[in-house]
C-alpha cells in the first residue's frame, strides 16, 4: 500500500443505509475531488444474528 495520511470510514448496519452507502461515499469523493488521492480501500462485512454491518475504509492522502 502506498503512503497515506488520512482515513475515512463509511459504515452502515440498516438495510437502507447499506443500500445508500455507495452514494454517500461517491458524494464525499466528489466533494474531496482535487484535494485528495485515494491510495487504497478495504471493504469489510460483519454479521451477528440480528445485524449485518458493511464498512468501507478509504485510505487517502491530502494533495495540498
Amino acid at each position: 500500500m502506498s503512503t497515506y495520511n488520512a482515513v475515512k470510514v463509511f459504515t452502515a448496519t440498516r438495510a437502507r443505509e447499506r443500500e445508500a452507502l455507495g452514494e454517500v461515499m461517491s458524494a464525499w469523493l466528489k466533494r474531496m475531488e482535487g484535494d485528495i488521492e485515494v491510495v487504497d480501500t478495504k471493504v469489510i462485512q460483519s454479521s451477528d444474528q440480528q445485524f449485518h454491518c458493511l464498512t468501507i475504509v478509504v485510505f487517502y492522502r491530502h494533495l495540498a
